[in-house]
Parts: structure tokens; C-alpha cells; sequence
């Protein structure tokens, strides 16, 4: 049968259980969908102005591949300003059609049948899917214990002869946890000189509420070997115009420019024109989400509190993490029923890696009203489960 001459890696790929219960959630009529880390603002207007403006002048054509020079030259005064990073606009630099092409892009330059790549546990369900098309394993560190940090320690563990690289994912998704200066130093000393790559996605890099963010790709140590991954879906809103930044040193962006030429040819030229402006004129439109999206974590957490549930309170991202295991359930159990009795829509851990289980995530992108309400129907549920 044809149905069997599919990819196999294809063929045991599972669907997003984000994506699953955000769908779940979208087929009620007073459903309370808290899965999706889309943020419910709305792309600021002077950015949307920039992209009509684009459209009109008819800059609708090819770019070059690695992106038009101009937009290069503003995301390495981005992050240079903002995270102390250098990178060459012509030879260390691509843009990408959002971080998640960044990260297959990579992967498929990287990796071959049997490699291995340490990251986190609970970890983003997006990450493996991709490291498993390229016919590699992804090994997960659990970090449960160690306050959802990997550490050199726990990477040292893991790594064998097949290890290929470590992904770091901090600002955390699903916990919202943050490595400081000090955490990167030490797995910067484990991996200088090392055949092992580091990728680092640091899209919620503009989303901190407590502490400051620090990249890997600031150590010199590892700066050969690190790729650093941002963009501008959550920090301005963005999600839709699929613009992700990548900065590596030139004999990597070599070789992954030719993935990304005959995957995608380039980033969206009118897309590539909005980002623009929100790096030059938009730098500072992430402070005023930023700061609702704390108000909206306290809230959140505290409601949490109130209920006995015990969670880390998020350092930064739009996301929270609270452990169900009191409740002797799976968490798929828990949040099915939830769903089907209250129908508030939350992820279960177990969709971010076996790691995760006995957690749900919460995203609080949602407005204050449709937290509270989800926060009272939560209530009542667990009280009935007490």
C-alpha cells in the first residue's frame, strides 16, 4: 500500500498536544482555551503600517536568501545592544521564516542518523519531532529536581561519543525559567573544545520579569560552535509574520544557507519589512506586553497558590508550570477531565516529554477576564477533586 512507502520518521510522529486541545477547546462555545502561546495583542501598528507600506511599494519579489541586508544589519544591532552579542551582517547572520525553520534548518545541517542532541526535559514539543526527521535521538535531561535548569553537571552525564549537540531552550517553554551568567559559564567550560554543536532559542528573550537574560553565544570559548536563535513572534507579537533571526559563525551559515535555499528559498520579503521597523523603531514595544503579562502571571499563580497546587513562579516567557501529581491522575487524565467538565483547555506535561508528567502547562496570554474565569472554574474543580 502506498500509506506504507511513507517516511517512517514521518509515520511515528505524534500531533501536538497543544494543538490538540487548543482545537478541543475552540469546538465550545464557553471554552476557556489556555494552551496556545499566542499572544492575544496585536502586532503594533507603526510595524503594520511598515508592512501595508511594503505591499504598496512592491517590495513583493525574492530577497536574498539570508535576508535583505538591511534587516540583517538591524538584528545585529539587536542583539548586540540588547544581549552583547556580535555577529557579521553579511557573513554571520541569516533570517528565517520564524525560529521553529531556524531549528529544522539547523538540525538538518547538523545531524545525521544516529547523532544525539541533549536538551532539557520537560522540554518544547516541537524540538524533537525535528531532531527525529533527521533520523537522530533526542536525549532528555531530566531537570525536575533542579528547578527546570540544565546544568553542566546533568549535560556531562549524557554526553557519549554520538553527541552531536546541546540544545538550550532559556527563557524556558513550558517553565519559564532563566539560566543566569554564572549557570552558561560552567557549560561553556564543559563544552569549549568539544566536537559537540550548542543551539540556543532564545525567542522569549524580551519577555523577563525577574533577573536578566544571558546568551551562550556571549562566552568566546563556544562562540564557534554555538547558534543562537530569536525572532520577533513573541517579543512583538509577531507570531504570524514568521520572522525568525539566526546568528552563527560563517563556515555554519555556509552550509545551512544551502538547506534554507532549497527548503524555502527565503524569509517574506513584506514580513522582512515590518520586522525592520520593529527593530529600529519598535525596540521598546515589548515593555508595555511585558508588563501585563507579569500582572497576568502573579494573578495566576496566586490563584494557583490559593488551590494547593504548587508551581515555580515564571521568571519570564508566558507560561506556568504547576504539578497536578497530588491529584493521582495522569495529566492527560486531568486534563482531559477538566476540559470535558469545565471546559478550560490546559496542556498536559506529558506533551512536553515523559519528563513533564504529573505537570500542566498554563498560558497566560489570554486577557484578565478569561483568566479569572478560567481560574474559577479551575477552582471548582479541584475542589471537587479534594
Amino acid at each position: 500500500m502506498l500509506k506504507d512507502l511513507i517516511n517512517n520518521s514521518v509515520q511515528h510522529l505524534k500531533n501536538s498536544g497543544i494543538r490538540d486541545f487548543a482545537e478541543a477547546a475552540q469546538q465550545l462555545d464557553d471554552g476557556i482555551n489556555l494552551t496556545l502561546g499566542q499572544p492575544d495583542f496585536a502586532t503594533p501598528e507603526h510595524v503594520k503600517h511598515a508592512g501595508k507600506a511594503a505591499i504598496d511599494a512592491n517590495q513583493t519579489g525574492y530577497t536574498n536568501k539570508a535576508g535583505t541586508p538591511e534587516l540583517r544589519q538591524v538584528a545585529c544591532q539587536f542583539v548586540q545592544k540588547k544581549h552583547g552579542l556580535t555577529y557579521s551582517w553579511e557573513t554571520e547572520t541569516m533570517v528565517m521564516n520564524g525560529a521553529t525553520q531556524a531549528l529544522d534548518t539547523v538540525f538538518r545541517t547538523i545531524l545525521e542518523e544516529g547523532s544525539e542532541v541533549i536538551l532539557a526535559g520537560p522540554a518544547f514539543p516541537g524540538y524533537y519531532p525535528l531532531i527525529e526527521m533527521c533520523g537522530a535521538k533526542a536525549v532528555f535531561v531530566d531537570t525536575t529536581k533542579n528547578n527546570f535548569k540544565m546544568t553542566a553537571d546533568l549535560i556531562k552525564q549524557h554526553i557519549t561519543e554520538r553527541t552531536r549537540c546541546v540544545l538550550l531552550s532559556y527563557p524556558s517553554n513550558p517553565v519559564g525559567t532563566l539560566l543566569t551568567k554564572e549557570e552558561l559559564a560552567s557549560i561553556a567550560t564543559l563544552l569549549k573544545q568539544k566536537d559537540i554543536f550548542i543551539v540556543s532559542d532564545e525567542i522569549y528573550s524580551e519577555l523577563i520579569f525577574d533577573g536578566d537574560h544571558s546568551s551562550i553565544g556571549s562566552f568566546p570559548e563556544v562562540r564557534n560552535q554555538t547558534v543562537v536563535i530569536n525572532g520577533l513572534s513573541k517579543s512583538h507579537s509577531m507570531t504570524g509574520w514568521r520572522i525568525g533571526l539566526l546568528f552563527a559563525p560563517s563556515f555554519l551559515i555556509d552550509e545551512l544557507l544551502k538547506v534554507h535555499l532549497f527548503n524555502t528559498t527565503c524569509a517574506c520579503s513584506i514580513s522582512q519589512e515590518a520586522a525592520i521597523e520593529a527593530l529600529t523603531n519598535g525596540l521598546d514595544d515589548p515593555i508595555a506586553m511585558r508588563k501585563e503579562y507579569e500582572r497576568r502571571m502573579n494573578y495566576v499563580y496566586e490563584r494557583l497558590t490559593s488551590m494547593g497546587i504548587e508551581a515555580i513562579k515564571p521568571q519570564a516567557a508566558f507560561y506556568i508550570f504547576p504539578s497536578i501529581q497530588k491529584f493521582r491522575m495522569t495529566s492527560l487524565e486531568f486534563a482531559n477531565k477538566l476540559l470535558r467538565e469545565k471546559h478550560v483547555a490546559v496542556v498536559p506535561g506529558s506533551s512536553f516529554s515523559s519528563i513533564g508528567e504529573n505537570y500542566i502547562r498554563i498560558s497566560f496570554t489570554s486577557s484578565m477576564d478569561v483568566l479569572e474565569e478560567g481560574m474559577n472554574r479551575m477552582e471548582q474543580f479541584v475542589s471537587a477533586l479534594n
